[in-house]
């Protein structure tokens, strides 16, 4: 594919993340309405299995950087995306490692992705909010984290579950994405390549 049309491949594919960033995410844990399931993982995902990884990684970023400008957030928003963009990284580099292990993409290949992304996921955003997050939220949003729900508690009964059940279900609709389409989605790739 000509450099041109990879890169309209990537832009499309980073709207479409942006969007469904914007309109696609799912509250999880009831009393953390702010941790939220993000689906603009599928078309950034989508892209690395079309492309590669570097494309799976330009769209991320691409996608951040839209949501960044357009819709900032406020201090939410700049502290949570560089975490967004870990997690989702993660999750992306391990999926795509296990199913390009094997000529042949498997569910077996699937699970082993999705369960070391995840575990990566879910051990990152717990060190993360505890160095990261949860210091910047104090000074930045006069929202101490530690002290309104206590540390110990937010790390294991909100951080913790919330980023086992995204993981869970990114890898479980990537799946339902990835093997019924197989034979259309090889077929682009070879057309993308």
């Amino acid at each position: 594919m000509k450099h041109s049309q990879r890169l309209s491949v990537i832009a499309l594919l980073a709207t479409m993340s942006f969007v469904l960033m914007l309109v696609g995410q799912v509250v999880l844990i009831p009393t953390a309405s702010f941790l939220k399931l993000d689906l603009s993982f599928l078309p950034i995902f989508l892209g690395a299995v079309l492309m590669d990884l570097r494309a799976g990684y330009g769209i991320l970023c691409l996608r951040s950087l839209l949501k960044l400008l357009l819709d900032g957030g406020g201090p939410a928003g700049y502290i949570g995306l560089p975490m967004n963009i870990v997690a989702m990284g993660l999750l992306l580099t391990a999926l795509i490692w296990a199913l390009n292990r094997k000529a042949e993409w498997s569910v077996s290949a699937l699970v082993k992705g999705g369960t070391i992304g995840t575990l990566a996921m879910t051990a990152s955003m717990v060190l993360l909010n505890w160095i990261y997050a949860i210091p910047l939220y104090a000074l930045l949003a006069n929202f101490d984290i530690a002290k309104t729900i206590g540390l110990e508690h937010y790390l294991l009964w909100m951080v913790v579950p919330f980023n086992l059940l995204e993981g869970l279900i990114l890898t479980i609709l990537v799946g339902c994405m990835l093997f019924p389409f197989k034979n259309i989605i090889l077929r682009l790739r070879r057309q993308v390549n």
